[in-house]
């Protein structure tokens, strides 16, 4: 029986149906697109700010710009998936109208897998392609007696190894099977027929999952060895400050009393040319300044031990809860159920249908990441086993440095979704999805209906997953090495924070000035 059979009021709710879901999908994708905007301003200023003044390269400081933009474009498509996926059902468990249709929740998670599949393959190019040839590019560079053309080319060379490994890394996802092949006495023929056909069922999604969880796993060493360090050395850093500029010029003089006569030597010429009093207050101006800024600077320390203490306790109670209760190493330490509370879970969840807090959250968190990782990079540097290849200094950053602190900074981004759904699994998985579970009551067995939060126990047909859980869980090696990783992340956060407490107040030059220096142009220090 056709629509139009049933009369005008059924028309109107299938009208109203289509509203809802267009009003619904519009909200997330224009939240994510404001979002993109606010990701290339914070890119452009952040690059910019470490970029040499005497040796910039527009291409390096676009290349750096780009990279790191779609790694954290990447990240922030994470709460439009769970917003959508949430947003398909009632908090009583039952699907809305428009999302009752198996057809309209698969056209809605194609939306968000394609995307993924667009953001992770520009990952694979940067990481594979784009960013070494152009540092490779600016190394030939160096050489003052090749000419453009053998520059391209070596660059080129030296890429290729790079492409060999992304191309690697495809075939061994796409073709290393997930499930035994059904009939195990077939042909090698048939074998490999049956690979074939579960690489076209799967649209090549485990090919772009092992490649971009192979990359992870550089990013959570970048994590264990910088954000780690930089959770605990930013917050008490601030806290405790730097030491006086004039106490350390003064350190470093053999006699105070001859500067200070000097000074007021150059006092009363002053006062004689203007023929006024110097004013204490232009003296100390940036004295002055710094005072005034302590207050601020204590505070936000304070919140940055706090959310470090927070994230850790999180991240400690959602491993505890896998050594506790999952299914073991064999499943990726898949947990089902909510065993042990996590704060941060919780926190997540309670904000998500008031739809974009938890956007805002999951924002503070990854800029979190990106702040406190820049402050382990500043401060230990980029190094190749014991040998220091670069530093990372405001206005002083070479081309090269700048591509490397791109790199590092993408795989960090790119293994915050991994860290968010350690700290946070359920809202990571399902969002705020909630079911119908029928249970029989004795004695007379009559039906209730009860309605349970999801969780990895629920019924596939009643709990839409994330694409993004689907498409960077597949492989549960990849999530045992992160549960023991998590525990290392710990570990070294605290050493971390037992060394900075130990240690006194940072000098104002230090990390700014260092002893090999001297082969720079001195201009580079006038700023």
């Amino acid at each position: 029986m056709s629509i139009e059979a049933h009369g005008p009021c059924l028309l109107q709710e299938v009208k109203m149906a289509d509203q809802s879901l267009l009003s619904e999908s519009a909200l997330g994708w224009s939240i994510f697109a404001l979002v993109f905007l606010v990701i290339l301003s914070f890119c452009w200023v952040y690059i910019r700010k470490y970029q040499s003044r005497q040796e910039s390269e527009v291409i390096s400081t676009i290349t750096a710009i780009c990279a790191l933009a779609i790694a954290l474009i990447t990240s922030a498509l994470l709460p439009v998936d769970i917003f959508l996926v949430s947003y398909m059902k009632h908090p009583n468990g039952t699907y809305k109208e428009w999302a009752e249709n198996n057809e309209t929740r698969g056209q809605i998670e194609d939306t968000v897998l394609y995307a993924y599949y667009s953001l992770y393959s520009l990952l694979l190019f940067c990481v594979f392609l784009w960013i070494p040839f152009v540092y490779f590019y600016y190394e030939e560079k160096d050489d003052d007696n090749i000419n453009k053309c053998s520059q391209v080319k070596n660059a080129l060379k030296y890429t290729i190894g790079f492409i060999i490994v992304c191309a690697a890394l495809l075939l061994i996802g796409a073709f290393v099977p997930l499930e035994a092949p059904p009939n195990q006495n077939g042909t090698q023929w048939e074998k490999m027929q049956y690979l074939f056909e579960e690489l076209g069922n799967n649209h090549g999604v485990p090919a772009l999952s092992f490649s971009i969880s192979s990359l992870t796993l550089i990013g959570m060493l970048a994590v264990i060895t910088y954000t780690a360090y930089g959770m605990s050395v930013l917050p008490l850093n601030l806290i405790k400050g730097t030491r006086s500029v004039v106490y350390e010029r003064l350190e470093n003089t053999e006699d105070i009393e001859e500067v200070e006569h000097q000074m007021e030597n150059i006092k009363a010429k002053v006062l004689q040319r203007r023929g006024r009093h110097l004013e204490i207050a232009e003296s100390h101006c940036c004295t002055k300044v710094g005072s005034a800024l302590r207050p601020l600077k204590i505070l936000l320390g304070i919140f940055f031990i706090l959310f470090a203490l927070l994230f850790v306790v999180a991240l400690f109670i959602s491993n505890l809860d896998k050594a506790l209760h999952s299914a073991g190493i064999s499943s990726g330490f898949m947990v089902f159920g909510t065993n042990l509370t996590n704060p941060l879970n919780e926190l997540l969840l309670t904000l998500q249908p008031v739809f974009p807090l938890d956007y805002v959250l999951i924002t503070v968190i990854t800029m979190y990441f990106v702040f406190t990782s820049m402050a382990g990079i500043r401060n230990l540097g980029i190094w190749f086993f014991w040998i220091r290849l670069y530093k990372i200094r405001p206005k002083r950053t070479r081309p090269q440095a700048l591509l490397f602190l791109c790199m590092i900074l993408l795989l960090i981004v790119l293994h915050t979704s991994f860290m968010i759904y350690s700290l946070a699994p359920q809202y990571v998985m399902y969002g705020s999805q909630n079911y119908l579970l029928q249970s029989p009551m004795p004695p007379e067995n009559n039906t209730t209906w009860t309605t349970k939060t999801c969780d990895a126990d629920a019924p596939q047909d009643e709990c839409t997953v994330t694409r993004s859980y689907l498409f960077l869980h597949k492989f549960w090696f990849f999530s045992t090495i992160y549960y023991f990783g998590n525990w290392v992340f710990i570990g070294v956060f605290l050493i971390g924070l037992l060394v900075s407490c130990c240690k006194g107040k940072k000098s104002v030059i230090e990390g700014e000035v260092e002893a090999d220096d001297s082969d720079m142009s001195e201009d580079e220090y006038v700023h």
